[in-house]
């Protein structure tokens, strides 16, 4: 994968976010690279929610400015939404249709040429072909968090942005989903997700950033980082560690 201006899939210079009288984020300075699952720890509140929604065009900036391959928020917003899929905490799924009949509406809404084919695919990966007919509104959180992922996947996007993809999701699950983005950060493409869960995200990590105070206060490799330094140093302050 190539953004086509750089070696960036995600770039955010100078990024400021503030509700009302209350600063979220401060001056956040972040880079993520084609081909790497980054993950971002911070507390509950620390605003990696707020993030992942700058990202993915829900909220505007107040300041500074956000690339997501290559393409400047500032500019194209709508451009970058056919280049991600986002994973949120809620499913955003309509309650009364069938699994299958919420896949089919969001494929052809991303124009997918052959949908019904491309969500077996997608179905069969994550291992949910049982749930295809089932009303999404009866279904547990974690099966719901299983077809809102399988939703974020159906354009094959080159870049993920997930918030607490783990949230609800039983081990099996996990393995599933973790062997999915391993799959697709092997083909180049990058995949940035938000936790709080240090063993979950360290599991996953090529590379971790730490959200303190409004802003990255530390963002290293992976397989150079010494865990219980980092999790002494880094983490047990914000009480995130498990």
């Amino acid at each position: 994968m190539n953004d086509g201006a750089g070696a960036s899939a995600i770039r955010i210079e100078g990024l400021h976010k503030d509700f009302g009288d209350y600063p979220v984020l401060r001056d956040l300075e972040l880079s993520v690279g084609w081909g790497r699952l980054v993950v971002v720890f911070g507390a509950n509140g620390s605003g990696k929610t707020t993030l992942l929604r700058l990202l993915s065009t829900q909220y505007r900036p107040d300041r500074g400015e956000i690339w997501v391959a290559g393409i400047p928020r500032s500019r194209d917003p709508v451009a970058i939404r056919r280049v991600i899929g986002v994973v949120a905490h809620q499913p955003m799924l309509y309650q009364d249709m069938t699994c299958q009949e919420n896949l089919l509406f969001f494929g052809r809404m991303y124009r997918i040429p052959e949908p019904q084919q491309r969500i077996e695919e997608v179905l069969g990966q994550l291992g949910i072909q049982s749930l295809r007919h089932r009303r999404t509104g009866t279904l547990s959180h974690g099966m719901q968090k299983r077809i809102a992922i399988a939703r974020a996947l159906l354009h094959d996007p080159p870049i993920l942005l997930m918030d607490e993809p783990e949230s609800g999701l039983d081990q099996d699950s996990l393995e599933r989903v973790r062997a999915m983005l391993v799959d697709r950060v092997r083909q180049g493409r990058t995949v940035l997700m938000t936790t709080h869960n240090v063993d979950v995200g360290m599991a996953l990590a090529d590379e971790v950033a730490v959200l303190s105070d409004g802003a990255i206060s530390y963002q290293g490799d992976r397989d150079v980082l010494d865990e219980s330094r980092f999790r002494f140093t880094h983490l047990s302050r914000m009480e995130i560690v498990t």
